[in-house]
């Protein structure tokens, strides 16, 4: 059995598609089927479902992309270990988070390339749903995502990062604009631009609201944070941001942030891991890095500068 073969059978399986497999492998779709089929000759099983197309895997077939997936994350891991030992950390490190905490995640993100210059991150947007698939598969090394509203599963292990806390983000002349705290309630009331409700964030949202007996109906709802700044810049709208938002995107000028007071409802964010042993050492330096940054302190810090008393619209933290 080669590691080549099992590169093709996980290709195979990502792609759903023997030519676009091929592509991916840099090989001829002939080379991959036959290599494909050499691995069933040596493993005495049939994998692939054959047919005019791709037909899927056998139920035996799935066992063996399920094991060649983690053979292949521990070669991987393997090398990136023996590549630490000779020249120091370096490799490319998969990160996928949900949009609400994209920045987040480019604050640890960029902190482990200031601290090892040799390593290459690629990271990306998806939902806490496709976060945990693709970590089961071996197909993304660390996640950022809601760790304590969806199950998340036994071969995950979830590292804690700090808590969403939630603020009205509306017009300086606004009729809520000013106040000490505003509740749910008075915010359902509000012209509003949210995420939208396929999106995890809106659902905690909406949780929010039908606790305060309310619920909320949005003009504008959109799939990213910058679209929903971008929209309230426009003019006219309200928003329900989280803090940790307010690092990369402060207030606008002519806005306002209240806190906003009821239901109890401060979801936690986390990383998400592959429970493995030993720990992948890429995955393990970002770890280190997330612990020793502290974010709940950094963005307590931030809440408490951007929601002081009488905060200026439109004026940066410590100006």
């Amino acid at each position: 059995m080669l590691l080549r073969q099992l590169e093709y059978l996980t290709a195979l399986a990502r792609e759903r598609h023997f030519a676009r497999a091929a592509a991916a492998c840099h090989v001829s779709q002939p080379s991959l089927s036959a290599g494909i089929a050499k691995l069933e000759t040596e493993l005495e099983v049939a994998i692939v479902v054959r047919g005019q197309r791709f037909g899927g895997f056998t139920p035996e077939g799935e066992r063996v992309v399920a094991w060649a997936r983690r053979i292949l994350a521990d070669r991987d891991a393997l090398q990136d270990e023996l590549t630490a030992l000779r020249t120091g950390l370096g490799g490319r490190l998969r990160v996928c988070a949900i949009p609400t905490a994209i920045t987040s995640a480019s604050v640890l993100t960029g902190e482990l390339c200031r601290r090892h210059p040799a390593m290459r991150v690629r990271l990306e947007s998806g939902s806490s749903r496709e976060i945990v698939r693709r970590l089961v598969d071996f197909d993304l090394d660390v996640g950022l995502t809601y760790v304590d509203n969806e199950t998340v599963g036994g071969s995950i292990r979830v590292v804690p990062l700090y808590r969403e806390r939630y603020l009205l983000l509306t017009p300086a002349d606004g009729p809520l604009a000013g106040r000490g705290q505003v509740t749910w309630a008075e915010v359902a009331g509000e012209p509003l631009c949210l995420l939208h409700r396929d999106m995890q964030n809106r659902r905690i949202l909406d949780g929010c609201f039908a606790t305060a007996g309310v619920e909320a109906s949005p003009a504008v709802e959109t799939d990213s944070v910058a679209a929903l700044y971008a929209h309230v810049l426009a003019g006219g709208w309200c928003s329900v941001v989280a803090h940790v938002w307010l690092e990369p995107f402060g207030v606008p000028a002519g806005m306002q942030v209240v806190p906003i007071v009821g239901p109890e409802r401060t979801p936690q964010v986390g990383l998400v891991l592959a429970d493995r042993n030993p720990v992948p050492t890429l995955v393990g330096a970002l770890e280190e890095v997330a612990i020793q940054l502290d974010l709940v302190a950094r963005y307590d810090d931030v809440l408490a500068r951007w929601s002081g008393p009488r905060r200026q619209a439109g004026r940066g933290p410590g100006r």
